[in-house]
């Protein structure tokens, strides 16, 4: 995701690309050409531009126009498959450009993999990226003094009366500055963008894009993951008629978005969270210290989390005597976090970040580049954190909270008390690591000024023309199994969930031939297994050095399925 550039006008796009979108008298068409380089360095992809109005129910109001990429069909071809990766905010053009063998064998290899990068993302499509400072300066010093810049500083499960009213003297200051924020973003270069992103618009640009490619009656195919999986549930709703083959991976219950404040319901994505840690720490007391920094000889998982939690604990001390430290217990929390999307990462973790953390922390070594390049790296995967840790010129974007919460219900007149206590007790009561975790996107959306000009508020139970494939981790950190199979128990006979027996974010975070060959069986004769069909890891997949997911499921109360 380009979150990291800055913001690029129309009159930029003659000299970024050189493909081009022409309007023939048979309507529009998309010219495939070559990609920008800055971007994609596939060169096997192709790149293109497509025109679509700004606003389907108003045409006169103007264009957007999408950037476009396109894997193609290592087979005979039969159509497209469209794909978004989520986010919200999360390049689709990066993401092919990163995973095209990935995809292309998802969906067999008779697709073109097609993609695009969403109205309020990247640099190409316009709109583009939300910027509302001019740089990284103008936020810090916006922010000064609040938990935007530090985190939320607790310990154990915040249950301390001096940490709880700290923050809660922070609710107004941090109201105001999140209602000013939203002024500020209105007042921007992107102001007038904002009521046009969102995800029926994304739905609609897709329809327009399959429309071009294969025809406006083609069944559409489409793979979302993540946020990409509210894309999914919308088109398939609004468009039930033209439902091909469509995979949703990482579940968002769309019912619970069209009727709660994401502000006020994140604790029920975080149902997860605290067990993912655990299967962590668990990895790493089973491979010992030669697989685990964090682990010394005969430790069991309850001695790796007494060095986490002092670990928390000593930056929570050090940020008492000096706001100004390197890294805070929040930034930690963040870091952590982060980590619990991607097991392939957690050696990683435990070998390489964490010894740098704990010299940090300890004073014993200054906050290098390594650890924030890395830590950047975790906010372009994880974009529902925000970024405190940043460069002077970098501007943090605004696209997530602008697609998400533009989408998100009307405002009900919520207080930021409302929502920091909503904070309080999921640190005491759904997870204990990660209830704390500031800022986070959604809570953003009870003071974002600005809704969609279309929002899809259901029913979410149509009859499609072709069933669906629903999957998830059986323990996913941010779309629990719970949504997911609230989708698939919604649709009914139109809809097949698959369990991947594993932890992280979508059944993609680790390797599992028996959902691979599902989805292929899927997508090249439209065979569906069992409904609640449970596939299992690949047992040569090592989460550390000698040990994997099953090793350490098997180790893990209460997981059984």
């Amino acid at each position: 995701m380009e979150y990291y550039k800055l913001f690029i006008f129309a009159l930029s796009f003659a000299n970024t690309v050189s493909c081009t979108a022409s309007l023939h008298h048979d309507g529009p068409q998309i010219q495939w050409d070559a990609c920008d380089r800055s971007i994609v360095n596939d060169t096997s992809l192709s790149c293109g531009f497509l025109e679509v109005p700004l606003d389907y129910q108003d045409p006169s109001v103007g264009k957007a126009r999408l950037a476009l990429i396109k894997a193609n069909a290592t087979g005979e071809r039969r159509g497209s498959v469209f794909f978004n990766p989520g986010g919200p905010g999360v390049s689709g053009l990066t993401f092919v450009n990163d995973n095209k063998n990935l995809l292309l064998g998802l969906s067999g290899g008779v697709y073109d993999v097609v993609s695009w990068d969403p109205r309020g993302v990247g640099n190409l499509t316009i709109p583009g990226e939300v910027f509302c400072f001019d740089d990284f300066a103008e936020y810090t010093a916006f922010f000064n003094g609040t938990i935007e810049l530090t985190g939320i500083e607790e310990t154990g499960n915040f249950t301390d009366p001096a940490d709880i009213n700290a923050l809660l003297a922070q609710a107004p200051i941090m109201q105001k500055k999140y209602e000013e924020v939203g002024q500020k973003c209105l007042h921007s270069q992107s102001g007038k963008y904002l009521k046009y992103l969102g995800t029926a618009a994304a739905v609609r640009d897709m329809v327009s894009i399959a429309n071009v490619l294969d025809g406006p009656d083609a069944p559409i195919n489409y793979i979302g993951t993540s946020y990409g999986t509210l894309i999914g549930s919308w088109f398939i709703n609004m468009f039930p008629e033209r439902v091909g083959r469509v995979v949703l991976d990482g579940v968002v219950d769309p019912l619970v978005f069209a009727t709660q404040e994401p502000a006020l319901s994140f604790a029920s994505q975080l149902v997860s969270a605290d067990t993912i840690y655990k299967a962590l720490i668990t990895g790493c007391a089973l491979t010992g210290p030669s697989g685990c920094a964090a682990a010394s000889e005969g430790d069991g998982p309850l001695d790796i989390d007494f060095k986490v939690q002092a670990l928390i604990k000593t930056a929570y001390g050090a940020t008492k005597l000096n706001a100004s430290v390197p890294i805070t217990s929040g930034d930690i929390r963040i870091e952590l976090f982060s980590e619990m999307y991607t097991p392939a990462d957690w050696s990683d973790a435990v070998n390489e970040v964490y010894p740098q953390i704990v010299q940090i922390v300890n004073g014993e070594a200054p906050a290098n580049g390594t650890l924030r390049k890395r830590s950047k790296e975790l906010i372009r995967r994880n974009p529902l954190v925000g970024k405190r840790d940043s460069q002077p010129n970098d501007s943090p974007p605004y696209s997530g909270a602008a697609i998400y919460c533009g989408d998100s219900v009307d405002l009900r007149g919520t207080t930021m008390e409302q929502v920091l206590k909503g904070i309080i007790s999921t640190a005491q009561n759904v997870t204990h690591l990660f209830g704390s975790s500031w800022p986070v996107v959604f809570y953003q959306c009870s003071f974002w000024p600005v809704r969609s000009v279309e929002r899809y508020q259901g029913p979410f139970n149509k009859t499609l023309a072709n069933k669906i494939l629903v999957a998830s981790n059986i323990l996913d950190p941010i779309t629990p199994l719970p949504w997911a199979e609230s989708v698939a128990r919604l649709l009914e006979k139109d809809a097949v969930l698959v369990r991947q027996n594993g932890f992280g974010h979508t059944t993609l975070s680790e390797p599992s031939t028996c959902l691979n060959e599902i989805a292929v069986a899927y997508f090249t004769n439209g065979t569906l297994p069992a409904n609640n069909t449970l596939c299992e890891v690949d047992a040569d997949f090592e989460v550390f050095s000698g040990v994997n997911t099953a090793d350490i499921l098997a180790h893990l109360p209460g997981t059984d399925v």
